[in-house]
């Protein structure tokens, strides 16, 4: 007599591909990961420096002084739009409803923090993103 064969899988074998793609998937989720929050800074940093040379910019075309800014929710003043800024710049790196609040202060945070996005200097138009420090790197 013939012995027939079957062409189905084994349970073992099922669980060597179970266990190998499990595997593989907790070495690329944790890739993913920060992936997304490198994005995110960078977005916060390319924000920043657009923010930056809007402010440059509108204090050369009004005659040496900065566009009027007020602590809160994305009051930069006449740069929102005026050819600067359609809307108001978020700091994806805070995120949240605070991304777009900005905080009038004289340098940048000494920690990490979400309460705000941006901080601005009126007397010397600086900006600074909120949670990064004076090099523009995020803080931990």
């Amino acid at each position: 007599m013939r012995r027939l064969r079957s062409n189905a899988f084994t349970l073992v074998e099922i669980l060597i591909v179970v266990v190998i793609l499990g595997i593989l998937a907790a070495i690329v989720v944790p890739q993913y990961s920060k992936a997304t929050t490198d994005a995110k800074t960078q977005a916060t940093i390319d924000q920043l420096v657009k923010l930056r040379q809007a402010l440059g910019v509108y204090y050369v075309r009004n005659g040496a002084r900065f566009p009027t800014v007020s602590a809160g929710d994305g009051t930069w003043g006449e740069i929102i739009g005026e050819g600067y800024f359609k809307y108001a710049p978020v700091n994806m790196h805070v995120g949240g409803d605070n991304g777009k609040v900005i905080s009038i202060g004289t340098g940048p945070d000494t920690s990490a923090t979400t309460s705000y996005g941006w901080i601005f200097n009126p007397a010397t138009g600086d900006v600074w993103a909120a949670s990064f420090d004076a090099n523009d790197k995020p803080l931990p």
